[in-house]
């Protein structure tokens, strides 16, 4: 796979417009707690078709919990959450199944089938959701395969015989099956070596390009962020923050979260106080 120099990066990247559409996922409010546990407190956000946002902040912050809610998987105590103008949270679960076929989900560890080959693993959206024969249904695999950079050598093997960055490619495929609209990713370069980070960083900006694709992700990885990212969300965790201080700390695009006087956030990016 040819390397995408970071520097031009940001030229090759659809324009974003938030001024003449409505947001194709909107957080409104949003506040989720676990019995007596809060989670996430007053969260608002929007987020524009092409646009890739990163959530960042440290364990604990409820990154992931809100990851889950934007596909429906958790029900906000308060607020909602808005896929092209649907309330996830008053959907049948009729409709809220056809609203997920449009989501892409990349997860922590690929979470493949391991029972099933690679070659059925990324087919298996296809099989259930599309009317698609099975010779079609193959050579869109062969296709996704291609385009994640792995070799058709691999389509008849089980998960447990590939790597971990293989596995992740294969989850990456999988999640590009249906032609997603939005795509969430859930730690995409966690366990992964520094090259094979900038494989997965690089299938993400590509998509983005290729297909112009909605992205959310959540991650430690500010590297990656930056890369990826046009815009970064950062938030704090609940037990840290004071009565009625926002959760949402940061949000903003790299450059400016670079060059931010918040002390949580400069900790977090590892910058050094000045004396």
């Amino acid at each position: 796979m040819e390397s995408i120099e970071p520097d031009f990066i940001q030229d090759l990247l659809p324009e974003i417009s938030t001024e003449q559409e409505e947001p194709i996922l909107r957080i409104e409010n949003l506040s989720i707690k676990f019995g007596s546990n809060p989670v996430l407190r007053n969260i608002s956000f929007s987020v524009f078709k092409g646009e890739t946002v990163a959530v960042i902040g440290e364990s604990g912050c409820g990154k992931t919990v809100l990851l889950k809610t934007l596909i429906g998987l958790n029900k906000p105590n308060t607020g909602r959450i808005l896929f092209d103008g649907n309330d996830l949270n008053k959907l049948s679960y009729f409709d809220l199944a056809r609203i997920r076929s449009r989501y892409g989900f990349v997860f922590q560890h690929a979470a493949l089938f391991d029972s099933m080959t690679i070659r059925e693993n990324i087919a298996f959206s296809l099989v259930q959701h599309t009317n698609k024969s099975k010779t079609e249904i193959n050579e869109q695999v062969k296709r996704l395969v291609n385009e994640v950079g792995l070799s058709q050598q691999v389509l008849d093997k089980k998960p447990a015989e590939l790597s971990g960055g293989m596995r992740k490619r294969v989850g990456f495929a999988r999640a590009l099956a249906l032609e997603p609209e939005l795509i969430l990713y859930d730690e995409p370069t966690t366990g992964l070596d520094p090259i094979m980070s900038d494989v997965i960083d690089e299938l993400m900006i590509t998509t983005q390009i290729h297909y112009n694709v909605t992205s959310v992700m959540v991650t430690h990885d500010m590297r990656s962020a930056c890369k990826v990212a046009g815009r970064i969300i950062m938030l704090y965790p609940f037990t840290k923050l004071a009565e009625l201080e926002p959760q949402m700390i940061f949000d903003g695009t790299p450059e400016e979260i670079k060059n931010s006087k918040d002390q949580r956030v400069q900790q977090f990016l590892g910058i050094k106080k000045q004396e």
